[in-house]
């Protein structure tokens, strides 16, 4: 019999909230991948766990009995493997992180130096590249895991969302929309657009809020980087639709930033394999303490450009 943990722990989330959905959330999972974890349980077992219908999933006689004693194991399990790394004494290792070019310029460089000073003695190696090759490299081993944006297809990668960054619209100041502290998409129809090429994760996004928003655009360039497209809108060449994050802290020295209703949002998520080892833990407590610190920070960033614009509009007034 070959029964994995991976199997055991899905189901143990399944029996808990008897939810696909809600246990492929918890254990970083699919919802394709936890059914699969799940047949294959069972087919190892030679036993039917689950009856699945539409409007609810029930344990079986031999899932009830397997959940009441899987509990207590994986908990037991847990301890055991926590303890055993606690003797593990000073924390050495590399852990090797893929990221696409506006999350390794906007979002990286803080959680490096953030996990530095919680993590002297890991080193943390950035690989900035675009996103199909950031899934590659994971997918190859090459990484511990990668920083990406909402990537499709991705079944076979077990991704944690680290942030949700809303899209905006850039612009120079003399632009008929630059007036507005918020706009609807829609009234971006017709405008000459310069977006970023579809290598970048958040274009195929941007794509479809355009359409089903209604805004009807001409793409008049297409750049592999934000600093291209707002050096193109200083030169008047068209607006842009970015994500939050590519538009600097301090703000634009001669562009504006609009915020677009309805908010529509990317998700950037680490992706990665499980596949165990010391150095696995290094990276999960990278992911876990120094990414989440940073969307927070990133949060408490956002509020305070918030503060700061409406004190602009009072001292306008």
């Amino acid at each position: 019999m070959n029964v994995s943990l991976r199997q055991l722990r899905v189901f143990r989330a399944i029996a808990d909230g008897r939810n696909f959905s809600r246990a492929g959330d918890q254990v970083g999972l699919s919802q394709p991948a936890v059914s699969r974890s799940i047949h294959e349980l069972e087919s190892q077992l030679g036993l039917k766990l689950l009856d699945r219908t539409t409007r609810e999933v029930v344990l079986t006689e031999a899932g009830q009995s397997l959940a009441l004693r899987l509990a207590r194991v994986l908990d037991e399990l847990d301890q055991a493997l926590a303890e055993v790394h606690g003797m593990a004494g000073a924390r050495r290792g590399k852990v090797r992180v893929a990221s696409s070019p506006t999350l390794s310029a906007n979002l990286m460089p803080a959680c490096i130096a953030e996990c530095a000073r919680r993590e002297p003695e890991i080193e943390f190696v950035l690989l900035d590249r675009i996103q199909q090759d950031v899934l590659d490299s994971v997918r190859a081993g090459e990484v511990d895991f990668g920083v990406v944006v909402e990537p499709p297809d991705t079944d076979d990668l077990h991704g944690e969302p680290i942030l949700d960054d809303p899209f905006c619209l850039v612009l120079p100041p003399g632009h008929r929309l630059a007036a507005q502290r918020t706009l609807r998409w829609s009234a971006l129809d017709g405008e000459a657009l310069v977006l970023l090429d579809h290598a970048s994760g958040s274009r195929r996004l941007i794509d479809q809020a355009l359409q089903h928003q209604g805004a009807h655009c001409t793409v008049r360039q297409q750049v592999g980087h934000p600093t291209t497209a707002f050096r193109m809108l200083e030169a008047g060449l068209g607006i842009s639709v970015m994500p939050s994050l590519a538009v600097p802290p301090a703000g634009f020295r001669n562009l504006q930033v609009v915020q677009l209703t309805p908010r529509i949002e990317r998700t950037c998520k680490a992706e990665f394999f499980r596949t165990g080892g010391r150095d696995e833990q290094h990276a999960r407590d990278i992911r876990a303490v120094c990414l989440r610190q940073r969307m927070r920070r990133r949060e408490t960033a956002e509020a305070v450009r918030g503060d700061h614009d409406r004190a602009a509009l009072l001292s306008e007034q």
